[in-house]
C-alpha cells in the first residue's frame, strides 16, 4: 500500500483526559489503516502515552513522532492583569530533545504554582530547546491568538522570539476547522511566514479517529467541564477533531501544498522513539528488603489494632488471622510489590 502524502501531527491520546478518546495503540492501527506512514502524540503536558504508541507503531510499521503540547505563559502580561496561558506544540527529533521535552513536560507539572494550571514560563525554554521542533499550535497558539486579538506587533514579538528560541526548527501551523480564531488570524499567519520566510504546515487537531464519534465526544467534554448538552453557553466538540484521510487533507489545503508536504518533512526531521522501560517507582525505605519489612511492621501494626477493636486478644483465636497476614504478605514480597502496596 504506499503511503499518503501526510503525516497528522496533532493527535491528542485518551490520556489527555476527557479531551483525548483514542487509545495510543489505536492511533497506530488508524494511521496504519489510512496509509500515514507516521503519526505523531502530542497529548497536554504529558508523554505518559509515548511508550504504548511507540510499541504500537513499531508493530503497525508507522513512524511515531514523539510530542507534547506544552502549556506557555503570555509573556509581556501587565502585573495587575490576569495570566493567559498559550499552547506550544513540540516534537523531538533525537535523544537531546526527548531529554529536554520530558523536562519541560515536568516543569509544567512541578515549577509553577499549585492553584495555577500546569504551565511554564517563556523564558524556561531558554537552553532547552536542543532537539525540538516547534509548531505554533493554531488557535491555541500565541501566535494565532494575538492577531486575533488585533495584536500585530506583539504577535511579531512573540515570532521572534520563537525563531530565536527553535532556529530553523519553527513551523507557521495553519488549521481549518472553522475556528474563528483561526479564520480571523490565517491571513497574518500567512503573510508572516513568507515575509520571514518561515515555512507553513498544516494541521487537523484530532482527538477521536472517525467522524460519527462526534456526539460522543461532545457529551465527554460536558463531563469534563461538569456541563450539560442543552446548555448554549458550554465548550462543544468541533466537528472536525476526527483523524482525516490525505484526501480530505489535500482537498481542505489545496491552495497551500507545501503546508501538506513540510508534515512529511518534520517526519524525516525527527528519528527517536519513546525508551522502553520498566516503571520507575519511589522507594520508601531505600531498597527491597526495607520495603518488605515496613510492609510487614506496618501490616501487623493495622491487624493488632483491628483485632484489638473487636476484643480477639486470644492468642488461640488471632493465630488465624496472623497465619493469614504472613500469607498474604509473603505474597506480595514474592512478586517484588512490598513498596507499591
Amino acid at each position: 500500500m504506499p503511503h499518503a502524502a501526510f503525516v497528522p501531527l496533532r493527535i491528542f491520546s485518551s490520556y489527555t483526559m476527557l479531551e483525548g478518546a483514542i487509545d495510543p495503540k489505536k492511533i497506530a492501527k488508524q494511521a496504519r489503516a489510512l496509509g500515514f506512514p507516521a503519526a505523531a502524540i502530542t497529548d497536554r503536558n504529558g508523554l505518559y502515552g509515548s511508550m504504548a504508541f511507540s510499541d504500537a507503531c513499531k508493530s503497525e510499521g508507522v513512524q511515531p513522532l514523539i510530542g507534547a503540547m506544552l502549556g506557555v505563559l503570555r509573556p509581556g502580561r501587565p502585573a495587575n492583569a490576569p495570566p493567559v496561558h498559550d499552547w506550544l506544540a513540540l516534537y523531538a527529533q533525537d535523544e537531546a530533545g526527548y531529554d529536554n521535552l520530558c523536562a519541560l513536560v515536568s516543569m509544567a507539572h512541578l515549577d509553577r504554582p499549585l492553584e495555577e494550571v500546569p504551565h511554564v514560563d517563556l523564558d524556561v525554554l531558554e537552553g532547552r530547546t536542543d532537539g525540538l521542533i516547534a509548531l505554533t499550535a493554531g488557535g491555541e497558539g500565541a501566535l494565532a491568538r494575538l492577531f486575533a486579538e488585533d495584536q500585530p506587533e506583539a504577535a511579531l514579538a512573540y515570532a521572534e522570539r520563537l525563531e530565536t528560541l527553535f532556529p530553523d526548527r519553527l513551523y507557521i501551523e495553519i488549521c481549518r476547522r472553522l475556528d474563528p480564531i483561526e479564520g480571523k488570524a490565517e491571513p497574518d499567519l500567512l503573510d508572516l511566514a513568507y515575509a520571514r520566510n518561515l515555512p507553513l504546515v498544516a494541521t487537523n487537531p484530532t482527538c477521536f479517529t472517525e467522524p460519527h464519534f462526534h456526539a460522543a465526544h461532545d457529551v465527554m467534554l460536558c463531563i469534563a467541564d461538569s456541563a450539560y448538552v442543552d446548555m448554549p453557553d458550554r465548550r462543544t466538540s468541533s466537528p472536525d477533531a476526527w483523524m482525516k484521510p490525505a484526501a480530505e487533507m489535500r482537498r481542505l489545503f489545496d491552495d497551500l501544498p507545501e503546508a501538506l508536504a513540510n508534515t512529511l518533512v518534520i517526519a524525516q526531521r525527527c528519528a527517536v522513539a519513546a525508551p522502553k522501560r520498566k516503571p520507575i517507582l519511589p522507594s520508601l525505605a531505600g531498597d527491597i528488603e526495607g520495603e518488605a519489612r515496613m510492609l510487614r511492621d506496618l501490616a501487623s501494626a493495622g491487624l493488632d489494632a483491628r483485632l484489638a477493636k473487636l476484643g480477639i486478644i486470644d492468642d488461640a483465636a488471632r493465630q488465624p488471622y496472623l497465619d493469614r497476614l504472613k500469607f498474604e504478605t509473603d505474597i506480595i514480597i514474592q512478586m517484588g510489590f512490598p513498596g507499591y502496596f
